[in-house]
């Protein structure tokens, strides 16, 4: 094992992880102000904008030679980590 060119890789990968983190932020902040155009708490799952969103993701991944499982599985956590996010966070009007 090659351990400076290893330590170069994961470099690389924090300087990734720096920028999804920064991408999580701002994703974060349109998630909150979506949640705030909401009036009832049963408007923040749409079932047929996930299935939409999952399989855009599924066409990309093909088209990118990136395993679709690794995507698929990437974005149905972050939805429902957002789904959970707007659950707690929604105030009833």
């Amino acid at each position: 094992m090659n351990v400076k060119k290893l330590n170069k890789a994961r470099n690389k990968i924090d300087k990734i992880d720096n920028n999804i983190f920064n991408l999580i932020k701002k994703r974060t902040t349109v998630v909150k102000y979506m949640l705030n155009l909401k009036e009832y708490k049963n408007q923040i799952v749409d079932q047929k904008r996930i299935k939409i969103i999952l399989k855009n993701i599924k066409v990309k991944s093909i088209k990118n030679r990136i395993d679709p499982r690794i995507t698929n599985r990437i974005w149905k956590s972050m939805i429902w980590s957002y789904v959970d996010f707007q659950r707690r966070h929604f105030k009833k009007k």
